[in-house]
């Protein structure tokens, strides 16, 4: 009961108070906002880089899914044909 309190009361701030859920680190920010000024890719190589260390997890947890899902399927294919 007390963990889901928290989680409301933390998903409560992050949804009323986005502003201080920011998840860039103040160089990186910096360096963007510079750099889009000066009218640089530099942007949009940062938010290409962060889609893709967004993406590896749930590639590697689709492939370990898969796997698991596949061998339960042989499995129950060889207690079948038992």
């Amino acid at each position: 009961m007390y963990k889901s309190i928290v989680v409301l009361i933390v998903l409560g701030t992050v949804i009323c108070f986005p502003e201080l859920s920011e998840a860039q680190c103040a160089m990186c920010k910096s360096a963007v906002e510079s750099n889009q000024e000066n009218m640089s890719g530099l942007g949009d190589g940062l938010n290409k880089g962060i889609l893709y260390l967004m993406a590896v997890p749930y590639v590697l947890f689709a492939g370990i899914v898969t796997a698991i899902v596949l061998s339960i399927r042989k499995r129950r294919r060889e207690q079948e044909i038992s």
